[in-house]
C-alpha cells in the first residue's frame, strides 16, 4: 500500500496535491481519506477521481471556517488493498470521512471497514450492499438502474427486440446485467447472451464470436474505463452491425482513445456534466457543473472530459453541507462528530452537484433521480448529448 505522495511523487499529480495544501495541512481541523485506484487497471478511474477531489478542495477548502486535510492512498485496483487503506485512514490519519473508489468490489471492502469502525463513508461509484445492514455508507453515483432505464428506453425507440450482453466478470458486471435483466421484459426486449471478462483480459473475441453467432439487434456492455473498450473492437472487428450500448462506466478519455472508430455512434447514459455547455440554461446542474470545470482547469492545468472527476466534487460538496451541520453538534474529529456527520449526510436535501440534485434519507444509498442523467452519443471522440 502507497500513499498518493509516495507513488506520484516525481509526477504532476503529486506536485498538484502539495499546492493544493494536501501534504502540507497538518493542522487541518477535518479530514477527508481518499481511497482510489491511482495504479493497476482501475487507474483510468482512479486518477480522474483523484484530479477531481483536488478540484474540490480548491474549490471549497474550508468549512464553517475550518481547513480541511485531504490524505489520498493508492489501492492499486485491488479490493483488499482498499480495505486496508480504509483502515488505516481510520486508525492512523484520524479522517472524519471515508471517500472512493474505483472499482465496485474494491468499494465494497471499504464500506465494510467503515461499518466496521462507525466512520461514514460516501462512494463513488455504485455500491451493491443493503443500506438497512450498512448504515454508514452511501454514494453520489446514480443507481445503475436509474442509468440502465434509459439505455432500454433508448433500445426500444430504436426498435431493439434481442440484445446480447458482455460485461466484467466482478459486481460492476452484475449490476449491469441485473438491470438489464430487469428492465428489458417491460421494453419488450429480449436478453440473449450473459458473456463475461476479466478486467485485466486482453481479449474477449471468444465471447464476442458466441453473441454474433446468435445475431442479437443490438449488444449492450457492462465494462469501465479502458477496459471496457475491449468489447467495442472485438464487435468491430467481426463486422457487427447492430447498435453497441454501454453505460456511465466507459465515460472517460482513455476509453475514448483506447475504443477509436469501434465507439463511434455508441449510445450510453451519463450525467449530465459531461455535455455541461449542450444543456439549456435553466438545467439544475449547468451552473455548477460549469464552475467544477473551471477550478478543474485552474487547479489540473488541463480540462476535464471525464464523469468520474465530477463524482468526487460532487462528494466533497456533499460532505461540506453536510459538516458544516454536523460541526454544530460536534467537535470533528471524534466519535460524536463522526455520527452527526453519517446523520447530516442522510438529511441532505436538493444539494445541488455536477451530475445531479442531491437528497438522501436512512435507507437509501443513493440520492439522486431522473434529473442525473441523459443519453450521450459518442461523435469522432466527442460526446455528444442525443436528441
Amino acid at each position: 500500500m502507497k500513499s498518493l505522495m509516495q507513488t506520484l511523487t516525481r509526477g504532476a499529480l503529486a506536485a498538484a496535491l502539495t499546492a493544493c495544501g494536501v501534504a502540507s495541512a497538518l493542522a487541518a481541523d477535518l479530514k477527508v481519506g481518499l481511497s482510489v485506484s491511482l495504479s493497476g487497471p482501475n487507474s483510468s478511474l482512479g486518477v480522474p477521481y483523484a484530479k477531481g477531489m483536488q478540484a474540490a478542495l480548491a474549490y471549497k477548502p474550508e468549512i464553517n471556517g475550518r481547513k480541511v486535510q485531504l490524505i489520498v492512498l493508492d489501492d492499486g485496483s485491488d479490493p483488499t488493498t482498499a480495505g486496508r487503506n480504509a483502515r488505516k485512514l481510520i486508525e492512523e490519519e484520524k479522517v472524519d470521512v471515508l471517500m472512493g473508489t474505483s472499482g465496485v468490489p474494491a468499494a465494497i471492502a471499504m464500506a465494510q471497514v467503515g461499518k466496521e469502525a462507525k466512520t461514514p463513508m460516501i462512494g463513488l461509484t455504485p455500491i451493491l450492499l443493503d443500506p438497512n445492514e450498512n448504515p454508514w455508507v452511501m454514494t453520489v453515483a446514480q443507481p445503475t438502474q436509474l442509468m440502465i432505464d434509459a439505455v432500454v428506453e433508448r433500445m426500444k425507440r430504436n426498435n431493439v427486440k434481442t440484445v446480447g450482453y458482455i460485461g466484467f466478470s466482478d459486481a460492476w458486471g452484475d449490476l449491469v446485467y441485473d438491470a438489464l435483466i430487469k428492465a428489458a421484459p417491460a421494453a419488450g426486449i429480449k436478453v440473449v447472451s450473459n458473456e463475461r471478462y476479466a478486467r485485466a483480459d486482453a481479449s474477449v473475441t471468444g465471447q464476442v464470436l458466441k453473441i454474433v453467432a446468435l445475431r442479437p439487434d443490438a449488444v449492450m456492455t457492462g465494462g469501465a474505463g479502458t477496459p471496457g473498450a475491449l468489447p467495442f473492437l472485438a464487435l468491430a472487428e467481426r463486422g457487427f452491425k447492430g447498435g453497441v450500448y454501454g453505460q456511465h462506466g466507459l465515460i472517460n478519455p482513455d476509453f475514448v482513445r483506447v475504443v477509436g472508430a469501434a465507439g463511434q455512434n455508441a449510445l450510453m447514459p451519463t450525467g449530465p456534466v459531461i455535455v455541461a455547455e449542450q444543456l439549456p440554461d435553466g438545467y439544475p446542474t449547468k451552473k455548477i457543473a460549469m464552475d467544477f470545470r473551471a477550478a478543474f482547469q485552474k487547479v489540473n492545468n488541463a480540462p476535464t472530459s471525464d464523469a468520474f472527476s465530477a463524482y468526487s466534487f460532487d462528494g466533497w460538496l456533499v460532505f461540506a453541507d453536510a459538516a458544516s451541520r454536523a460541526m454544530k453538534k460536534a467537535e470533528p474529529g471524534t466519535p460524536e462528530f463522526r455520527v452527526a456527520l453519517r446523520d447530516a449526510i442522510f438529511s441532505t436535501k436538493e444539494v445541488v452537484g455536477t451530475h445531479g440534485v442531491y437528497t438522501f434519507k436512512p435507507g437509501s444509498l443513493y440520492g439522486v433521480d431522473e434529473r442525473a442523467r441523459v443519453i450521450v452519443k459518442l461523435d469522432n471522440g466527442q460526446w455528444k448529448l442525443a436528441p
